[in-house]
């Protein structure tokens, strides 16, 4: 889990296809905002191969770029919110939502916390750093990835474990960064015999916990209640693991 939950099972994930694009959707169309040319706006680079990774349709995401480039003349109004709280057993989450309108998005997420604990701003993000986050995969049967980390000026990584329903390379890590310096990682990576699968900016805790396996089936329920929610972009969780 480390710092983005991600939704298990073979069906979950089959699922959120749909919803994964929506996302990158907006993603995209906050990015172009900058400028519709990824060549010199590199917030939407990053999030346009990402898109690519996923095999996003091309007509989506042409789209996505133009309408939040202001090229069809439709306008674009998202605002970018995060809730703090505690899930059950006082598990640290933040949520971080994409909205156009907040007066909706507010009282669900109230909803949604009934089973947790819905904070204030700050309440829990003090046990968080603000981080890029990378997920790459090595290119070369000699890629070692804290030497990749060291060379290519990340802050940390984590090898991950091998999704038994994806037929990639193994020895995929994950990559943290300063959060300046994100897009410079992402260039010098390749060179270390590592591709860059994604990578955004996002949140990672300071103290995971670790729980039982009661515990923690009642966790993941509760992530993905709020997961499934249309307006969230993405979940981080103090979470072990």
């Amino acid at each position: 889990m480390g710092a983005q939950w991600k939704a298990k099972g073979k069906e979950l994930a089959a699922n959120a296809k749909g919803k994964l694009f929506g996302r990158l959707a907006k993603d995209i169309m906050i990015a172009a905002r900058a400028g519709a040319d990824p060549a010199g706006n590199s917030r939407l680079r990053l999030v346009l191969e990402q898109a690519r990774k996923v095999s996003m349709p091309k007509e989506t995401l042409e789209r996505a770029i133009k309408k939040g480039a202001g090229l069809t003349g439709e306008a674009v109004h998202f605002e970018h919110v995060i809730y703090e709280g505690f899930a059950p057993h006082r598990v640290a989450v933040m949520v971080e939502c994409l909205t156009d309108n907040v007066n909706r998005t507010a009282p669900e997420m109230r909803v949604l916390f009934r089973k947790g604990q819905l904070g204030v701003s700050g309440s829990v993000s003090w046990d968080f750093d603000h981080v890029g986050i990378i997920e790459a995969s090595p290119t070369r049967p000699d890629a070692d990835a804290e030497l990749a980390a060291i060379e290519a000026g990340a802050q940390d990584f984590e090898l991950l474990e091998a999704d038994e329903e994806e037929s990639g390379e193994g020895g995929a890590a994950q990559f943290y960064t300063d959060a300046a310096d994100l897009d410079l990682v992402c260039r010098a990576l390749p060179a270390q015999g590592f591709n860059v699968n994604s990578a955004k900016l996002g949140y990672r805790p300071k103290n995971p916990v670790t729980l039982g396996a009661a515990e923690l089936e009642e966790v993941e329920a509760f992530l993905a209640a709020i997961d499934a929610n249309d307006d969230v972009q993405e979940v981080y969780v103090a979470l072990a693991g």
